[in-house]
């Protein structure tokens, strides 16, 4: 089976760039364009990894993530942020919540795969946060 990815972010042309990329890693992509829907999908499809902007409408970034570590089903699951919020207080909340990586726009596409490489040859859905970054 292959991995899946949920990407949400609300900026539709970002959404995309991230999408090809990994789908050229042969990785399945599933889209959210606003926290509320992000969240959703995240609940019923069990992503693999999922990749968060914070600023979005309905939901930002940091309440999903907070429910999604709430949660006993999705709390171990990997999470990138991957936002414009490139403040030191706004890294250290997605730290305090729980994001597994914190990167800022703009971005290198192939770094993001990186990232997502090195999450998923660590296995570290379990909990462990077991990766080298």
């Amino acid at each position: 089976m292959a991995t899946r990815i949920l990407v949400c972010d609300d900026e539709r042309s970002i959404v995309r760039l991230i999408q090809v990329n990994l789908e050229r890693q042969g990785w399945e992509v599933i889209t959210a364009y606003d926290g509320k829907e992000g969240l959703e999908k995240i609940l019923k499809e069990k992503p693999d990894v999922v990749v968060l902007d914070v600023m979005m409408p309905y939901m930002d970034g940091f309440e999903v993530l907070k429910n999604l570590r709430r949660e006993p089903d999705t709390q171990n699951i990997p999470v990138v942020m991957l936002t414009a919020k490139a403040q030191d207080k706004d890294v250290f909340e997605g730290y305090h919540y729980g994001a597994d990586v914190y990167l800022t726009k703009p971005f290198n596409p192939m770094e993001l795969v990186t990232f997502i490489k090195r999450i998923l040859q660590s296995g570290g859905d379990d909990g462990s946060k077991r990766y080298e970054i």
